[in-house]
């Protein structure tokens, strides 16, 4: 029986059922770990942003100063404003043209959020307005004497701004002149546009989260994958507000119609929800491979019988048994027709299943990722010009103050969460990686068709495979070890800050031993003194411990002032490398993930526009057929 079916294992169309179950069964679990990455990434990315903002709180009292660039030195100017997504074959920007300079001016827009302390200029709008636009009173008025803001004139540059490439969007390289500020910020000012920025960068991902099919409330500590990952631990009450779900503004729900099928996101409407066509995908896969192995058998079986019965007809045996072995065959013959029957119904429900549903929810997935990517591009790389503004910071000359419990709690929870950004940054790219190889393994496999005709070639296959292949290639050549080492560059100098907190607080500690003991051998001393006199003029074996008291005394106050003297120059040493390491660590990693985020947009740019190429193509071939 083992020989049996081990023969009936090693035939081809047998082997491939069971790869394409395999791939299948792989692809229903890299589906629900790219949803369940998904989600911890976007909340990994709130929780760094209000980690950053309570560390910076816990750092104001402790005082830096904001030392404003010189006039010539400015700080790199603010990409273009992040703007709504928009779909890749139908949105252009337009621009004005023609002389404007003699056009009234529009009265003033209102005043930028109070949230947020950039000021960005529409690149397209006319010099004469953006002069007369200017009226938060962040930015000073211009002036030639004293000027308090600068012009600067740069070329945009399809690498360096955040919109996307003109074969998208249409938009040609130009001389955009932007403002920079010049107004003094503290860390905390800093941190909180930082922080905004984030929550930004979080908010992007809520409608690839509703065609991923992640929880509505993705706070919940319900999932294994949070659990595993020590998501939702916090290390002080204190600190639990910050991490609150009232900074989660909700993804958007996926709907869908029980009678219909339908599915809705916002304003795009697709067939099926894809988490349930991809389980039944995976049943129907199920049910192949066992139709075919149940296929293969009879036809085993009916070449055993057919040789048995022509044995019989050679040896003009019995009658009886001829007849009966020729019914046995006609009704394996009957079972195997049934059986192909049976295949070739089951073979066309997944492709139908594959036509109507998959392949529309693979377009939107990789338009959400698109557009997920390019907001992530742009508010990182806001950031990136944020975060220039900290070298021009310097530790105050009154900043001793020691660091507090608070302050060391808010260290160590920005360190618990940079290290979950680095985990789940590895584990989106990770998932994704194994999403689309799981993916692309099926439908590689999937070409061959059970039907006697030869319809493998149909209109919708070249467009799955291109869309897949494509995607794969662009998830196996995106930069994620750059950006990876990044975060983790980041995790790094945020861990020297906990060591020299320790050190300081260890300091601390052995000093404030030595000034205890110190205290004690004092008042023994005095003791002493009071006892036989403070100067005795001849010496006995009395006044003797008094004089040597006094000298151990004496030696413990010249330690306890030396440990004392360590101890403060260990605070600064800690105010100093707080500093030093975000004005190092945060430029880094946002340079990182800006490029990674830069990289990823553009190559979803380019298979979203290769589908719609494609998408084009069959519209004429149906036209053209009709």
């Amino acid at each position: 029986m083992g020989c049996y079916y081990s023969r009936l294992e090693t035939k081809e169309i047998v082997s491939r059922c069971k790869a394409r179950k395999r791939y299948m069964k792989q692809f229903v679990k890299a589906r629900h770990a790219f949803s369940a990455s998904h989600i911890m990434y976007l909340k990994s990315l709130r929780n760094t942003g209000a980690a950053l903002l309570q560390f910076a709180t816990a750092e104001s009292p402790l005082q830096h100063h904001y030392l404003p660039p010189l006039q010539s030195s400015s700080p790199p100017p603010p990409p273009p404003p992040p703007r709504p997504p928009m779909s890749p074959t139908s949105e252009t920007w337009t621009t004005s043209t023609g002389n404007t300079s003699t056009t009234p001016l529009p009265p003033p827009p209102p005043p930028p959020p109070p949230s947020s302390t950039w000021d960005f200029w529409d690149p397209f709008m006319p010099m004469s307005e953006k002069v007369d636009t200017v009226r938060d009173e962040e930015w000073e008025e211009v002036s030639t004497t004293a000027p308090s803001e600068t012009v600067v004139t740069t070329t945009v540059t399809a690498a360096s701004v955040a919109a996307p490439p003109s074969v998208v969007s249409g938009v040609s390289n130009c001389e955009m002149p932007v403002v920079v500020s010049s107004k003094s910020k503290d860390l905390m000012e800093i941190i909180k546009e930082l922080d905004e920025y984030f929550l930004r960068a979080a908010d992007s991902g809520g409608k690839l989260s509703a065609l991923l099919e992640v929880p509505s409330s993705p706070f919940t500590e319900q999932t294994s994958f949070g659990k595993l990952n020590g998501y939702g631990k916090s290390l002080n009450p204190f600190l639990c507000s910050w991490n609150s779900s009232q900074r989660f503004n909700g993804f958007v729900k996926f709907g869908c119609d029980e009678m219909t099928g339908i599915g809705v996101v916002d304003d795009c409407t697709i067939r099926g929800s894809h988490c349930s066509t991809v389980e039944r995908l995976y049943e129907w896969e199920k049910k192949l491979y066992a139709e075919v192995k149940n296929a293969e058998s009879l036809k085993i079986e009916h070449t055993k019988k057919t040789e048995q019965l022509r044995k019989l007809e050679l040896k003009r045996g019995d009658y009886v048994k001829v007849e009966k072995a020729k019914k046995e065959v006609e009704k394996l013959e009957s079972r195997i027709t049934v059986s192909a029957q049976a295949i070739e119904t089951t073979s066309n429900e997944i492709i139908k299943l594959r036509e109507s549903e998959l392949y529309p929810q693979l377009v939107q997935l990789v338009k959400g990722l698109m557009f997920m990517w390019r907001s992530l591009y742009e508010s990182h790389q806001v950031q990136m010009h944020i975060v220039q503004q900290l070298k021009y910071m310097n530790i105050a000359s009154s900043a001793t103050e020691p660091t507090g419990e608070i302050h060391r709690q808010s260290t160590l929870q920005l360190e618990l969460e940079v290290q979950q950004w680095h985990t789940s940054f590895c584990n989106l790219v990770k998932s994704q990686k194994d999403y689309i190889q799981s993916l692309t393994g099926w439908l590689r496999l999937s070409l061959f068709q059970f039907s006697k005709s030869p319809s493998s070639q149909n209109k919708q296959d070249s467009a799955i495979y291109n869309l897949c292949e494509e995607w794969q290639l662009a998830v196996d050549n995106a930069p994620d070890k750059v950006a990876s080492e990044g975060i983790k560059a980041l995790l790094s100098v945020v861990h020297a800050i906990v060591v020299q907190q320790g050190d300081e607080q260890k300091q601390k500690r052995k000093s404030d031993s030595l000034c205890k003991e110190l205290e004690k051998k004092t008042t023994e001393l005095r003791a002493l003194e009071s006892k036989y006199g403070v100067d005795s003029g001849s010496l006995n074996k009395k006044t003797d411990r008094v004089v040597d008291k006094r000298a151990k005394v004496e030696a413990l106050r010249l330690k306890a002032e030396e440990e004392k003297c360590k101890y403060d120059k260990s605070i600064g040493v800690t105010r100093a490398m707080t500093l030093n390491n975000l004005q190092m660590g945060l430029p880094h990693v946002f340079q990182a993930v800006t490029g990674f985020a830069n990289v990823w947009t553009h190559s979803f740019e380019s298979v979203c526009n290769q589908a719609n190429i494609l998408e084009e193509v069959h519209d004429v071939k149906r036209l053209m057929m009709n």
